[in-house]
């Protein structure tokens, strides 16, 4: 469990040590419908499995490489905390990702989009002096929005009770609530390491545009990829296994998006778009998107985390 400060203002932590926590997932049993009955929900979340293995390994990277520019040694120590945790978020993700693969839902078409944006588009460039360290602080600008969105995303998963009564797959919930919480944990981060290498108002807005409309366009395409090519017979009735024609699966609309955020199985157009205008606010605080306290707390009864817990303890006992 992470270590924390005293508290102010009830049990709300005033510091957080950031560290990984090695989790692991069984996903033998997990339907590709991991909400039951809820095609577009499970499909709509199930595209965080797209995007986020290859972008938070494109967050650690340049995080890694923006460290030299920091100079406040406590927001290093965050920094190096940040990286470990987005390292861990990656391989789980993947790990989701390579299930859908082994089960009948090819994603690795989508999956080279989302990583030939971050490593062609995104990464390194041929650059030297001011201009490489420009565009270094230019990736951490939008890495700060996307971590808003992040932390927006943990805060609505850490108090989503609908997706509990809905009878959403338990270990899929775990790994979105633990990620969700760490999320939480870190949120400051990404935006203090722009605050301190530039912290202009202009360059935050515009990387943002660009980033979160990025995210979002994808989000969409990728929601629609997944209904499309799910395998999943839609008539019990059929073979098990069998693929309908592509033609005639349910489609991603927008009818369905505004249904399913009203019934509060998905973080839709209300909750991305406020959002959205509380980062555009010169006033914006990360620390104001979600509770410390309460994803501290998550963190301590999440499965994965405590068998992390107790093995990163049994390793420590062994090493002694």
């Amino acid at each position: 469990m992470s270590r924390a400060s005293r508290t102010k203002r009830g049990h709300e932590p005033v510091k957080v040590a950031l560290h990984p926590r090695n989790v692991k997932f069984d996903w033998t049993s997990l339907p590709l419908v991991w909400i039951p009955g809820e095609v577009f929900a499970s499909h709509y979340i199930s595209v965080l499995h797209l995007l986020l293995p290859e972008g938070e390994r494109w967050f650690v990277k340049v995080f890694s490489e923006i460290l030299p520019l920091i100079e406040d040694d406590q927001l290093r120590e965050d920094v190096i905390g940040f990286i470990g945790q987005e390292g861990v978020h990656a391989s789980s993700h993947q790990g989701v990702q390579d299930y859908f693969n082994d089960n009948g839902l090819d994603v690795r078409p989508f999956a080279a989009e989302i990583e030939a944006l971050f490593k062609k588009i995104l990464g390194d460039r041929d650059l030297t002096g001011r201009a490489k360290e420009e565009w270094l602080i230019e990736r951490a600008a939008i890495i700060a929005g996307l971590e808003h969105l992040t932390a927006v995303l943990g805060n609505w998963v850490l108090n989503s009770p609908e997706l509990d009564a809905a009878g959403a797959d338990e270990t899929m919930l775990d790994l979105l609530r633990w990620h969700g919480a760490e999320e939480v944990e870190h949120r400051n981060v990404a935006y203090d390491v722009f605050q301190h290498v530039d912290g202009r108002y202009s360059r935050r807005v515009r990387t943002y545009l660009l980033g979160g409309t990025a995210l979002l366009v994808l989000w969409w395409r990728g929601a629609g990829y997944l209904m499309r090519n799910d395998p999943t017979p839609l008539d019990p009735e059929q073979a098990e296994g069998s693929r309908l024609d592509p033609v005639k699966r349910p489609r991603a609309t927008l009818l369905k998006l505004i249904d399913t955020e009203r019934r509060g199985l998905v973080p839709g157009i209300v909750r991305i778009g406020w959002a959205s205008w509380k980062y555009f606010l010169p006033t914006y605080d990360p620390s104001k998107e979600g509770s410390t306290a309460q994803a501290v707390s998550y963190l301590a009864k999440s499965p994965a985390a405590l068998r992390a817990d107790a093995l990163a303890e049994a390793s420590g006992a062994e090493a002694q």
